[in-house]
């Protein structure tokens, strides 16, 4: 079981929130990942530099954390990794579908009202809530 640390919750939530703002104020966009990668996966001539130094920080932090603190960040699975893997097909196919991610309807869209963003992200957390609850209650995972 992970241990419950709200105080590192808390300032990882405001740093991903800064961010954002910080992202949306300097570049006039959101930052929504699945829309990055999309763009770094299929490239656009002159759009392409900056969403792949966007995803290179994502990689880079956790080394900057490793290096700043001399503790390795610690990945744990309490699932089988085949699960982890299909909840992430899961989620990108979703993202795809819904035109954008967690972090670009819940994080930025909802900071601005969108309605859009709304009705996504209480589908998807509508939705995580049951497949947790089948995953734990019911299928024993």
């Amino acid at each position: 079981m992970v241990e419950f640390t709200p105080l590192s919750g808390a300032v990882g939530g405001f740093v991903i929130g800064l961010a954002a703002v910080l992202f949306m104020a300097v570049n006039g966009r959101v930052a929504g990942i699945s829309g990055i990668l999309a763009g770094v996966l299929t490239p656009v001539r002159g759009d392409w530099a900056w969403r792949a130094a966007f995803m290179a920080g994502l990689f880079a932090a956790p080394l900057a954390f490793w290096l700043a603190t001399s503790e390795k960040p610690q990945v744990v699975f309490d699932h089988p990794l085949w699960l982890v893997a299909l909840g992430g097909v899961l989620v990108g196919f979703g993202a795809r579908l819904g035109g954008g991610c967690t972090s670009g309807h819940g994080v930025c869209g909802m900071a601005r009202l969108s309605r859009r963003s709304i009705a996504a992200t209480a589908t998807f957390m509508a939705t995580a809530m049951i497949s947790v609850f089948v995953l734990h209650h019911l299928a024993g995972f």
